[in-house]
């Protein structure tokens, strides 16, 4: 069984700056971060793969948050700037099998973590 541990989140003014972590047990995946705000559908926020570090983000969020993975350490970060109010959302870090061909999809990925809250004050 995998096991995602994640950590970083909390309260923020808007502007101000959060990492969030996410190590992962075991063998090596693609992973992701998903958040979910009260009310809605889960949302896809930004992924890496594995392998090759490329990165994939949801329009909202790109130039403000970045994706990394450290290898040794088998963990993935969200470095998160400029954060707004609509940022505020439960975020889950999700890990899945190397070779999916979206990895902007859920779908993609069949391990999640418990969610760290992240609330950010207008």
């Amino acid at each position: 069984q995998v096991q995602l541990v994640e950590s970083g989140g909390g309260l923020v003014q808007a502007g101000g700056s959060l990492r969030l972590s996410c190590a992962a047990s075991g063998r090596t995946f693609n992973m992701g971060w998903f958040r979910q705000a009260p009310g809605t559908e889960r949302e896809f926020v930004a992924a890496i793969r594995w392998i090759s570090g490329s990165a994939y983000y949801v329009d909202s969020v790109k130039g403000r948050f970045t994706i990394f993975r450290d290898k040794a350490e088998n963990s993935m970060y969200l470095q998160m700037n400029s954060l707004k109010p609509e940022d505020t959302a439960v975020y889950y870090c999700a890990a899945g099998p190397l070779l999916a061909a979206d990895i902007r999809n859920g779908a993609a990925y069949d391990n999640w973590g418990q969610g760290t809250q992240v609330t950010v004050s207008s």
